[in-house]
């Protein structure tokens, strides 16, 4: 048996369907998933399997968490029902934050699991990017960089309505 770390592996996209079956960052083993989008349009949060997925990450271990921090939650809270419905159920287990008004140039996107794993768009309009696994320190630059931006923004949206 070997006690070497698992050999990086890198797979770069240039189209949307390149994108979309990326999730091999979803079923990779993690505990908190960190996403940065400018609304998570792009992720499909309509579709019932990209929820699915999500779902069964955070069905795997009550410890696992997602972190997500948009410039605009309106089209989540909009057009994207399962995903409210998800965030609704798990409201112990994933956090929406909204990016406060000074970083809202930032056009990236990118999703890091733990300090391992990320997948990466350097222009969110745009679906060319990488899929890194095993890679720690692309992933714990990535990591910080999202914590960054996470103290820059505020709580932007809840499953659930508070009110009389």
């Amino acid at each position: 048996m070997s006690d070497a770390a698992p050999q990086a592996q890198y797979l770069r996209f240039d189209t949307e369907a390149e994108f979309q079956t990326s999730d091999r960052l979803l079923a990779a083993p993690g505990r908190e998933l960190r996403i940065f989008d400018p609304d998570l349009s792009a992720l499909r949060l309509t579709s019932l399997e990209r929820v699915e997925q999500l779902r069964a990450f955070l069905a795997a271990s009550r410890t696992r968490r997602i972190f997500i921090a948009v410039h605009d939650p309106d089209h989540v809270s909009k057009y994207c029902p399962r995903m409210m419905a998800l965030l609704a159920r798990y409201a112990h287990a994933i956090q929406v934050n909204r990016t406060h008004e000074e970083i809202r140039n930032l056009q990236d996107s990118f999703l890091v699991l733990d300090q391992s794993h990320y997948l990466r768009r350097p222009v969110a309009q745009l679906f060319r990017g990488a899929l890194g696994l095993n890679d720690e320190t692309e992933a714990l630059a990535m990591r910080a960089r999202f914590m960054e931006i996470w103290s820059s923004s505020f709580p932007g949206l809840a499953g659930t309505t508070v009110g009389l």
